[in-house]
């Protein structure tokens, strides 16, 4: 089945403090959102690539990924006000039926075992979220009191999140609500049930100078063998 990435890298990067947005950081002397485009590219060498940028900074994008991708040109879609409007600028270009990856950029780490399990997921039963058990205790804050919960029934999300294009085109095409803080959230808005995934440890996103120094020991790490 014809497969599409919709990688997301539309924001600004308040968080780390840099005047040049997150995605253009450089990792071991590459930009975070290359290693993205990379990894998708190796495990998929058949995938269309659409990268979601910032309007004044398509052409830096362009330029960091357009060497990965000679025979299969990277569509370049505007990112807008929110991370669902840059998705929904995204899939704009999805033209047929289709697995679909949504993914932050700045989950650089990602490795090709985690798409490949998104992707025979989604195939079997629309929908693949990534996910983890949280490893920190967690409290629940209800008004002046707080309470201990079960992490164990907790799941923190990742991306990618994979769905099939009749899924995801459809869910997409309504108006933006503040519960939508990823792709499964509207998904399950338009009436569907999503399915969970294992996710990775090491798939971090990138978004404090400190998480940048952690994907440094981790790519050095896989370097070594």
């Amino acid at each position: 089945m014809k497969k599409y990435a919709v990688i997301v890298a539309g924001g600004n990067g308040e968080r780390m403090g840099t005047t040049v947005p997150k995605q253009f950081l450089l990792l071991q002397q590459k930009p975070l959102l290359w290693y993205s485009v990379d990894t998708f590219l190796n495990c998929f060498p058949d995938i269309q690539i659409i990268l979601v940028l910032p309007k004044e900074y398509t052409a830096t994008g362009a330029s960091v990924i357009n060497d990965l991708t000679p025979q299969n040109p990277v569509i370049i879609a505007e990112g807008g006000p929110t991370r669902f409007h840059s998705v929904q600028n995204g899939l704009k270009q999805v033209s047929e039926p289709s697995v679909v990856f949504v993914h932050d950029a700045v989950r650089c780490l990602v490795t090709p075992n985690l798409l490949q399990r998104c992707y025979e997921q989604a195939l079997q039963t629309g929908s693949a979220i990534p996910v983890v058990v949280p490893t920190d205790s967690i409290r629940i804050i209800d008004g002046p009191t707080h309470k201990a919960t079960d992490r164990n029934a907790l799941r923190i999300v990742q991306t990618p999140q994979a769905f099939l294009s009749t899924w995801l085109l459809p869910a997409f095409d309504t108006d933006y609500q503040n519960i939508f803080t990823d792709e499964a959230t509207v998904v399950e808005a338009s009436g569907k049930t999503v399915s969970l995934v294992e996710g990775e440890y090491d798939n971090i996103k990138i978004t404090r100078p400190l998480d940048l120094v952690i994907a440094e020991k981790i790519l050095a790490g896989r370097s070594a063998f």
